[in-house]
């Protein structure tokens, strides 16, 4: 199965209602972070083994015909060239609001990998190595956050085709989406979800 869509938009982009959108215009299933915080044993050796340079790209989205958020954003110039006829999404919004959301969620979380559920640990040490080859590295101030988001984000319009990105803010709805992939409109709001407390739940696995 070939990726159709690829989310070059790193977590806190709204990433989690992009999924959704994607997947309500037929491109689904999507693959997105929670779907390896829901299938640990299969997934996580996966990704493991994706980080340390050695992907199965066919192993890894066996079954999705988009993927959005961590870990696919941190390969997107892999991405682009296994799959050269996917379309990319840039997930944006201000360098600012992200740091702050960033820093008050998945950063938060990182901070002290000890303090999660012993089962969640492996999981825990690979997303902060991804992030960290992601020009994310522990320790930043919300300063030094902006300036690793704004180099992402101009990494990607570096990388990627113009004709093949959209960057796209969730509050600008589906039009931009669905002009960008050739789809109508659905008659209905563009999905709003995982603000922080969602994000929280889910990492608890209560969502």
């Amino acid at each position: 199965m070939t990726l159709k869509v690829v989310g070059a938009g790193i977590g806190r982009t709204g990433t989690f209602s992009l999924k959704h959108a994607l997947e309500r215009l037929g491109f689904g299933p999507c693959h997105h972070m929670i779907e390896l915080l829901g299938n640990m044993p299969q997934q996580l050796p996966l990704w493991q083994s994706a980080v340390a340079g050695q992907p199965d790209w066919d192993r890894i989205y066996m079954g999705y015909h988009s993927a959005v958020d961590w870990p696919t954003a941190r390969f997107y110039r892999e991405l682009h060239a296994v799959y050269p006829d996917a379309k990319f999404i840039l997930g944006h919004r201000s360098p600012q609001s992200w740091a702050e959301s960033f820093s008050q969620t998945i950063y938060m979380a990182l901070s002290d990998i000890e303090k999660a559920p012993a089962e969640q640990h492996d999981w825990l040490r690979m997303v902060t190595e991804l992030i960290t080859q992601n020009g994310i590295p522990p320790g930043l101030d919300v300063a030094g956050l902006e300036q690793a988001y704004i180099a992402h984000v101009e990494a990607v319009k570096g990388s990627i085709p113009p004709e093949q990105l959209l960057v796209f803010e969730a509050k600008d709805g589906w039009e931009p989406l669905c002009e960008f992939l050739s789809l109508p409109v659905p008659d209905e709001p563009y999905p709003r979800t995982n603000d922080r407390a969602e994000f929280w739940e889910h990492m608890k696995g209560e969502a």
